[in-house]
């Protein structure tokens, strides 16, 4: 099959394009045969070798831990999800390649309504910004600080806030942003310096819960914000996040927790924004665009 692999760490130029053989699914595991697979900052940053997360693999490596497509074969004492059904699910690694094999409780039905792009880009946010909000609450006529908006993560979480009763959704990204944030429910702000300034502007009764998923310093800007600790949480600065005695994300990955995100979706009360979707072959350029650290939804690849 092919795939693209991380045979060592460094620029997006490290992507290799390899043919390695089809995985046989073993007992309890499903294999599926990939349609598109989403595109993460956290797989640039294995491939750059960040640490902690580089401790903690293997190279070669094929990234990659969400993905859609087609189960096309069952390992021993597995009876669902049957061959030729569509599902979109998770795993660790091996997204980015033709085929990929998982638990079967790691994938649920896709529906038939959602194209492929989106399917392929949905669990990892969907679920991410699920136990980002879980681990801080959200309650009916709150007010919420979403920093880094207008991404993937930060789209899907500004959505559930809201369909959760939140009153009020503060999004902070770069102007160019705030357009579609506005049309996904949040009253926009510029990030950086004065952050707080700008939300207290937009939010004169002050802000009950805070996501992050921006950089340190957006980060205890946030805390300031809120004034309750308890009340925010990071995905991207941990270290950060334990020196102020912030709250983890309300994990593990679960299929129940992407089928509750795949129900919002039908209901209309989700929308994902797919912001490019490349061959898996270009992987290289969805990589480059990772690494500015900028930009409006998902990036997604697909075979």
């Amino acid at each position: 099959m092919y795939a693209m692999t991380v045979p060592r760490f460094g620029p997006p130029e490290v992507l290799t394009p390899v043919e390695l053989p089809v995985p046989e699914p073993g007992p309890g595991q499903v294999r599926i045969r990939v349609a598109a697979a989403g595109a993460l900052p956290v797989d640039a940053r294995v491939r750059r070798g960040e640490r902690p997360l580089s401790d903690a693999v293997t190279l070669p490596l094929v990234p990659g831990n969400e993905f859609a497509g087609t189960v096309d074969a069952v390992g021993p004492g597995t009876d669902e999800p049957a061959p030729g059904t569509e599902v979109l699910g998770f795993g660790t690694f091996g997204g980015y390649a033709e085929y990929v094999v998982v638990p079967s409780d790691q994938v649920v039905p896709k529906p038939a309504a959602m194209p492929w792009e989106v399917a392929g880009g949905f669990s990892a946010q969907a679920q991410g910004a699920h136990m980002a909000l879980s681990a801080v609450g959200v309650n009916p006529g709150e007010t919420v600080l979403v920093n880094s908006a207008a991404g993937g993560l930060g789209t899907v979480a500004v959505q559930l806030a809201r369909a959760w009763g939140a009153a009020m959704v503060v999004g902070s990204a770069s102007e160019r942003n705030h357009d579609h944030l506005r049309e996904i429910g949040a009253v926009p702000v510029l990030y950086g310096e004065g952050l707080a300034e700008r939300v207290r502007a937009v939010a004169p009764r002050g802000v009950d819960a805070a996501l992050d998923s921006f950089d340190d310093d957006s980060l205890r800007q946030a805390v300031g914000i809120v004034g309750d600790p308890r009340r925010v949480v990071s995905m991207v600065s941990h270290e950060t996040a334990r020196e102020l005695g912030l709250p983890e994300p309300a994990g593990p990955r679960s299929a129940a927790r992407l089928a509750e995100m795949v129900d919002l979706y039908e209901r209309g009360l989700i929308r994902v924004h797919v912001r490019r979707a490349v061959p898996l072959a270009d992987a290289a350029l969805a990589h480059r665009e990772l690494d500015t650290g900028h930009g409006r939804g998902k990036i997604v690849l697909t075979l």
